[in-house]
């Protein structure tokens, strides 16, 4: 069983996962002139500037909504979960994510 302070920990690791992809979205939406008040406005924004033209694949589109879902349950949820395999399954996730993120913003 997961002790409380690794369970903890690990949630904790998800939500900087999160945020940073969150924050390089921020950076890719304010190079277009973008603003939003609210991480769903982020998380729609980016759906339809970028991922419905095409100028990031769904699959990087679902790596942000998987770690937007996760953050709100880590944040708001009573009895939040998160196990180790799940932060490292995410990982090469939010890496993958900010990389491709990264290359839009250079390429425009």
């Amino acid at each position: 069983s997961v002790k409380p302070q690794k369970s903890e920990f690990l949630i904790h690791c998800q939500l900087l996962q999160y945020y940073a992809c969150y924050y390089a979205t921020i950076a890719l939406l304010l190079k277009h002139n973008i603003q939003t008040q609210t991480h769903n406005g982020v998380k729609s924004m980016l759906g339809l500037h970028f991922v419905s033209t095409g100028k990031l694949p769904v699959k990087i589109g679902k790596i942000f909504g998987t770690l937007f879902e996760k953050r709100h349950s880590g944040d708001y949820d009573d009895f939040a979960y998160c196990d180790e395999e799940l932060v490292n399954d995410l990982y090469p996730q939010a890496e993958m994510y900010i990389k491709a993120v990264e290359e839009l913003i250079k390429s425009e």
